[in-house]
């Protein structure tokens, strides 16, 4: 129940007290408002309300409540009226000044200075900070030199006529402010408290402001119907470990869907035509920065497409949703194939926002008596290929080059660096064994100039890129550590990458194939033949879209056609059909061709935010162990809760829980650990 206290005074004396510049109004009238910047980043950045982007007016977002106005809405022209403002005790100074906080911003009160109004400006100003108040009276001007332009609602302030005492605030772990820094840890323990940073707020309306521009432009403008899938579902071949949920049933269990894959299929298959739906998916993978047990896309399905309409539908989807404080989104995007990505870039997801791309240097060590070149070069599948760090003779010391080194042993893989000194001349151990037109030559091919650095590889094609693409990443990460702008946050660089290889060999088993990505992937046109004679060859319909080096977007088309679906899955991949009998059969009830994507939201949502982790676009997030810190989940159950799945667990004894790993409490259950079934 509310603690709720009433004061209405008598009688009102207008008395401004109001100091120069206090302390307090350099950390007050300054702070970060929802509408205009943020100090999470400690960056001046534009911030787009959630009603300016989604559409809805001032009056929508105090219908049906106690309120008028939200603190973020009164302005000059509402000097006069009187107010009602429901919200959170931000600030308080000088038993007088008051800062109250919503979702939409701030408004300064003013407690008036008479005898009448004491007991109320007693009882309010004791109130700890985070008390929630409903506060009415009267908008007024601020005095001519006290009006703050860089707060939305600075030319006016709230003086109290009635104050009503919602919910009385206990000390809290952390203080509700942008600047102070908090562990992660803490902040998803006590998400609900985390969740008032303007910040979080910012985040978690943006997206929904998206998500439902997505959904208007599917429906409304191409047609697209909204379907729920399943959540409880059975084991797929292939793909990521899923989790498991326990049936009634002895030894039967369900298992949470990757993805809607085999349902949004059959709906084309069911003449649906277009699907989409914002679906929950699970993958039982250990956490990073951009995964979650738990996450979000935007499913679609069409049938009758081809890559190119597919490509164009989310092209303008995209666009159509983008924030219009992130600027314009030129469409269409650009493309590059799979192989193209690997050599430049050497990875499948190339962030193009810099340069540094990787160049064929076979053509300069023709003739060099440089052993691990000369042995590279000696293989057919060899290759000698650097980049060039641009100035980095400024920023790199000898001691920054020592993750080399790593990257040698994680890619068994020769490397050396030269330093192009500002006379023109090379510190390298490659100086003595090359000639002056060598060098020569090697600098033109890479364009590099003096006080560059270049990082030169030799080995095995696949792996030499792959380790290049890896270093090309953390010297940008090294440079921009020094103080260079490499990578610009502000600017949104998509890519399609195209034709990806339909098969791969398994790392445990190299003799054999697995799906690149999932095993309904139809083959490219042009490849279908070598399905039957060397399926390694056979390029994909598949197709990923890449924004600033993250994945956020990846579909294909899909076989169509069952005994095609049956022979992959029998004599390529050696599955057992009997688990997928239900789609090859739907396939041979006259499906249509048909294709589709999948967009992390999540994923984009924290590009488009500027945030490393998707943990900070998503309301209730898993840790990085995948546990939720503030419900303590997944928990035990009880011997009795099991016998209902026939379930017995063996208890094993820990010293120390993950909890407690995360520098938490421990939870309160007697086996603190339940680490196998049988």
């Amino acid at each position: 129940m509310a603690f709720i206290t009433r004061f209405t005074p008598q009688t009102i004396i207008l008395r401004a007290i109001r100091g120069g510049k206090t302390p307090f109004k350099q950390s007050v009238f300054c702070l970060p408002q929802p509408l205009l910047m943020t100090h999470v980043f400690r960056t001046r950045i534009s911030l787009v309300s959630h009603r300016e982007h989604s559409g809805t007016t001032l009056s929508d977002h105090n219908s049906y409540l106690a309120r008028t106005h939200t603190c973020g809405e009164l302005r000059s022209e509402h000097i006069g009226h009187v107010v009602t403002l429901c919200g959170w005790i931000q600030y308080q100074r000088h038993n007088q000044f008051i800062i109250l906080r919503d979702f939409d911003g701030l408004t300064q009160v003013i407690l008036q200075q008479n005898e009448s109004t004491e007991q109320m400006k007693k009882t309010l100003c004791d109130l700890p900070l985070e008390s929630v108040v409903k506060v009415t009276g009267k908008v007024i001007k601020r005095p001519l030199g006290q009006e703050n332009m860089e707060m939305p609602t600075g030319e006016i302030e709230v003086v109290v006529q009635e104050v009503d005492v919602l919910n009385k605030c206990k000390k809290l772990p952390f203080e509700i402010k942008d600047f102070v820094k908090k562990a992660e840890t803490l902040r998803l323990q006590y998400r609900y408290l985390d969740m008032r940073s303007t910040q979080m707020q910012y985040n978690l309306r943006l997206r929904s402001s998206m998500v439902m521009k997505m959904r208007e432009f599917l429906c409304n403008k191409h047609g697209f119907v909204d379907v729920e899938t399943p959540t409880l579902f059975k084991r797929t071949p292939g793909g990521a470990k899923e989790f498991v949920v326990p049936s009634r049933e002895p030894g039967k269990f369900y298992t949470l869907p990757q993805s809607p894959q085999q349902f949004k299929q059959l709906l084309m298959v069911a003449g649906i035509d277009r699907y989409f739906q914002v679906a929950r998916c699970y993958r039982d993978e250990g956490s990073k920065p951009d995964r979650q047990p738990e996450f979000t896309q935007m499913d679609i399905e069409m049938s009758f497409v081809d890559q190119q309409g597919i490509q164009r539908l989310i092209e303008g989807l995209i666009q159509y949703s983008w924030p219009k404080d992130k600027g314009i989104i030129s469409i269409p995007f650009p493309t590059m194939t799979y192989a193209e990505a690997m050599d430049s870039y050497g990875v499948d997801k190339p962030d193009t926002r810099f340069g540094m791309q990787i160049v064929d240097l076979q053509d300069c060590f023709r003739d060099t008596n440089i052993k691990f070149i000369k042995d590279a070069l000696s293989d057919l599948n060899g290759s000698v290929r650097g980049i060039c760090v641009r100035e980095g003779l400024e920023y790199f010391k000898s001691k920054d080059v020592a993750f080399l080194q790593k990257t040698k042993m994680d890619f068994n893989q020769e490397v050396s660096v030269v330093f192009l000194k500002l006379d023109g001349s090379w510190k390298s151990p490659l100086n003595k064994h090359l000639t002056e037109d060598q060098r020569e030559k090697i600098c033109q091919t890479m364009r590099a100039k003096p006080g560059d650095v270049l990082i030169l590889a030799a080995g095995k094609h696949e792996i030499t890129c792959a380790a290049l693409g890896k270093l090309r990443l953390q010297c940008a990460d090294l440079l921009e550590s020094k103080g260079m702008a490499v990578r610009n946050p502000n600017t949104f660089h998509f890519l399609w990458v195209l034709d990806f290889p339909l098969f791969l060999p398994k790392d445990e088993h190299p003799s054999q194939l697995e799906s690149a990505h999932h095993p309904f992937t139809a083959p490219h046109p042009q490849d279908s033949h070598l399905i039957y004679t060397d399926p390694g060859k056979v390029r994909s319909q598949h197709y990923d879209l890449v924004l600033n080096g993250c994945e956020i977007g990846g579909g294909s088309i899909r076989i169509h056609n069952a005994e095609m679906q049956k022979y992959i899955l029998q004599m390529i991949l050696n599955e057992d059909i009997k688990l997928l009998s239900h789609l090859i059969e739907a396939l041979d009830c006259g499906a249509p061709p048909h294709g589709g994507i999948a967009l992390g939201l999540d994923r984009l949502i924290s590009i488009i935010v500027g945030s490393s982790s998707i943990r900070d676009v998503i309301a209730f997030p898993k840790s990085f162990r995948g546990r939720c810190l503030m419900s303590n989940a997944p928990d035990c159950i009880s011997e009795e809760d099991l016998k209902r799945y026939h379930i017995n667990v063996a208890w094993s004894n820990v010293k120390k829980d993950d909890r407690m790993e995360e520098h938490l409490s421990p939870p309160t259950c007697e086996a603190q650990s339940c680490n196998k079934m049988t």
